[in-house]
């Protein structure tokens, strides 16, 4: 069977996450998205795995509401200010896992995705230790990821490297992008929202397309690990010049430069802040090839852009929060089901009965990988416009081929 999974998001208890990123609301948005699989995040937190243990029990590592299933999750940061993304077999393996880091974890309980003052290597001793499969959480942002601290997965995980099954992209690197280093050429490649909000322009915003016999974590973790015939098939995702760490730009005027530009100014912006190094001009640093080299197991990667957001542009709004924008979305849903397949497969004409020409049209230029791209840069997301709209750099939104 095939299933789609967003491996990343945070509960309420995160900082800076929504007030509904509880499990009820969650389990209800996930198929309107369409999404079968949610990885909980914030697993550690006492308060949110209560909540979890409200859904029907699947299996040991595996959870059910409201049609949506759920594995074990949460994202940790280690001494060097990397983060990790953790998927448990149980919940029984959550709790070994606690009872050997809470004397390193001063916020534990306090927040939804804790600091723990261990290494890479030692936190990965841990999971080992339980079962529990670790890698890198958003791997190439400029805050707080592996290749923001470190040069290589062996200087952050040291002799437990090969234990490492995955890395997440994050929203401002693709395939072709993390396939010129090829360390990760053995990796399987996760594409996740890392959602602090339940609405749909956060929300499974990426995800990831697996080949799995059960949506149960076990098969999930095969699919991972690529084995017994589970596999990844599709990673889908925002196109890379949307995130917020894209090009490297000024963290406060957001002004940007080219790699070149900023090591000249030694990183210093116009305005006297600080130029941050974008994804792009990191991964440049770090390539092995000057091409990506995809290797046989890399599935495609497939560009998205939400529904809301489509929809805000069409009709001329600034904000996909606001009532109007959730309202059209809201009436296609109801009609088409779910926000994947108005997006790629629903007939055009279809969907010209239920909504407005403009957002109509707004759909076919997606389908037609004609969206243009202003990239962001410096902490602040890239916009779309449509191509009438002149004075922009287009980007094609076509899936790529391998």
């Amino acid at each position: 069977m095939i299933i789609n999974a967003d491996l990343h998001i945070h509960s309420h208890f995160s900082n800076s996450a929504n007030d509904e990123m509880n499990i009820k609301t969650i389990s209800k948005e996930a198929p309107r998205k369409g999404i079968d699989v949610v990885a909980t995040g914030d697993c550690l937190h006492s308060g949110w795995i209560k909540e979890i243990k409200t859904c029907k029990v699947i299996d040991d590592g595996t959870y059910e509401l409201n049609g949506t299933r759920f594995i074990l999750s949460t994202e940790v940061e280690d001494k060097n200010s990397v983060h990790h993304l953790l998927y448990f077999p149980s919940s029984s393996a959550v709790e070994e896992f606690k009872e050997v880091i809470k004397k390193n974890s001063s916020n534990l309980e306090k927040v939804g995705k804790p600091s723990i003052d261990m290494s890479g290597k030692e936190i990965a001793s841990i999971a080992k230790d339980v079962d529990a499969l670790i890698g890198p959480a958003h791997s190439f942002t400029p805050w707080t990821s592996i290749y923001a601290h470190h040069n290589s997965l062996k200087e952050c995980y040291g002799d437990l490297v090969d234990y490492v099954s995955f890395i997440e992209l994050g929203l401002s690197a693709n395939s072709d992008h993390a396939d010129k280093i090829l360390e990760l050429h053995r990796l399987t490649f996760l594409t996740n929202s890392d959602s602090h909000n339940p609405h749909p322009v956060r929300f499974a915003r990426e995800f990831n397309k697996f080949e799995v016999k059960d949506a149960i974590y076990e098969e999930i973790k095969k699919a991972i690990l690529r084995n017994s015939g589970n596999k990844p098939v599709l990673n889908v995702g925002l196109p890379p010049q949307e995130g917020k760490y894209y090009n490297s730009a000024c963290d406060s005027c957001y002004k940007q430069y080219s790699l070149e530009e900023a090591n000249e100014r030694n990183w210093k912006c116009d305005c006297g802040k600080h130029i941050k190094k974008g994804v792009k001009d990191r991964i440049k640093e770090r390539a092995t090839f000057p091409e990506p080299q995809h290797p046989y197991h890399r599935p495609p990667y497939l560009y998205i852009i939400p529904l809301s957001e489509i929809i805000t542009k069409a009709i001329g709004q600034r904000n996909p929060f606001t009532k109007i924008s959730y309202k059209r979305w809201s009436e296609m849903i109801s009609v088409f089901g779910n926000e994947i397949d108005v997006l790629f497969d629903v007939d055009i004409n279809d969907i010209a009965k239920v909504t407005v020409p403009a957002i109509t049209e707004a759909i076919q230029v997606f389908r037609e990988g004609n969206v243009i791209i202003i990239p962001g840069g410096g902490g602040k997301y890239g916009r779309i416009k449509f191509p009438q709209e002149k004075d922009v750099l287009t980007v094609s939104l076509e899936s790529e081929e391998r």
